[in-house]
C-alpha cells in the first residue's frame, strides 16, 4: 500500500453548536490524484481550510507525511510541503505575471525576512520564475500586469504560484469553476502536467474533470464521507447516486 501523504483521523469541526465536519477519516497516498466531491454545503471548503490551517479543528487529527498539523499556521504548513489555490482567484493584479511567480519562489530559495536582497539580480530566482512560466504556458505574457490576463490565464497563474515553491502536496479548490469547455480542457491538461509525480487533492463540481483526472474520489455529504474509491466504483455506488451523483451528472447535460 502506498504511504499516505495526507491522513485525516476522526476530523471534526463545529461552529458554535453547528457541526460542519463530522468525523472524517481519509488517507491520500503519495502521488495520488484525489478529488473531493459533494453537494453545496457539504463542507468541502471547510475541509480544505482545516487541512491548510485556516481553521483549527474541533477534534481529530490531520497528518502531512506523518507529521501532526495541529496548531500550525498556514505558512508553517506550506513550508512543510503543502500548497493550495482558492475558489476565488488570488493573485497580485498590479504586479506582472513574472513578479507574481517570482514572489512565490522567495522563501523556498532562501529569501527570508531581509530588505537588502536585490531579487532582480538573483539568477536562481529569475531562472526559477522563468521555468514556472514555461510550465504554465505564460512565458509570452510575463511582462503584463496579472490583472489583464484572461480568466483562464489568471487561474493558470494561480496554479503556477501554487506549485512554484516546490510543494509536493497540491490542493486546488474548484480550479475550473466558471470556465468554458475549451478553458476547462486547457486547465485540466495544465493540472495534469504540473502535478506529475505530486499528490493532488482537489474540490471540483465538473464531473467530467473529476472522472477524467482523479485516481480516487471521496464523496462528502453533510460533513461525512459516504464513499471513497476509484471513479468507476464511485460512479456505480448506489449511496452516491442517491445522495449526489445522479443530480450532478444530469446537470452536466
Amino acid at each position: 500500500m502506498t504511504a499516505a501523504a495526507l491522513h485525516l483521523d476522526s476530523l471534526r469541526k463545529s461552529f458554535g453548536k453547528t457541526e460542519i465536519i463530522r468525523g472524517v477519516d481519509l488517507s491520500i497516498g503519495k502521488g495520488e490524484r484525489h478529488a473531493i466531491i459533494g453537494p453545496n454545503g457539504a463542507g468541502k471548503s471547510t475541509l480544505f481550510n482545516l487541512i491548510t490551517g485556516r481553521f483549527p479543528q474541533s477534534d481529530g487529527k490531520i497528518s502531512l507525511h506523518g507529521h501532526d498539523l495541529a496548531g500550525l499556521a498556514p505558512f508553517e504548513i506550506n513550508r512543510m510541503g503543502l500548497s493550495r489555490s482558492f475558489q476565488i482567484t488570488n493573485i497580485f493584479p498590479r504586479m506582472t505575471v513574472f513578479e507574481n511567480v517570482r514572489c512565490s519562489l522567495l522563501w523556498s530559495l532562501g529569501y527570508k525576512y531581509s530588505f537588502w536582497n536585490m531579487v532582480g539580480k538573483s539568477r536562481a530566482l529569475n531562472e526559477g520564475a522563468e521555468a514556472v512560466l514555461e510550465q504554465i504556458n505564460l512565458s509570452a505574457r510575463r511582462d503584463l500586469p496579472a490583472g489583464v490576463l484572461s480568466y483562464a490565464e489568471q487561474r493558470a497563474l494561480e496554479i503556477g504560484i501554487t506549485i512554484a515553491g516546490g510543494a509536493d502536496v497540491i490542493m486546488l479548490d474548484e480550479p475550473t469553476a466558471g470556465m468554458s469547455h475549451s478553458e476547462t480542457d486547457y486547465i485540466v491538461e495544465l493540472i495534469r502536467k504540473v502535478t506529475e509525480g505530486k499528490t493532488l487533492v482537489m474540490v471540483e463540481h465538473d464531473m467530467g474533470v473529476v472522472f477524467g483526472l482523479a485516481d480516487q474520489i471521496s464523496v462528502l455529504v453533510y460533513g461525512e464521507i459516504i464513499a471513497t474509491g476509484t471513479p468507476e466504483d464511485v460512479r456505480a455506488n448506489p449511496k452516491v447516486q442517491e445522495a449526489y451523483l445522479g443530480a450532478a451528472l444530469e446537470a452536466e447535460h
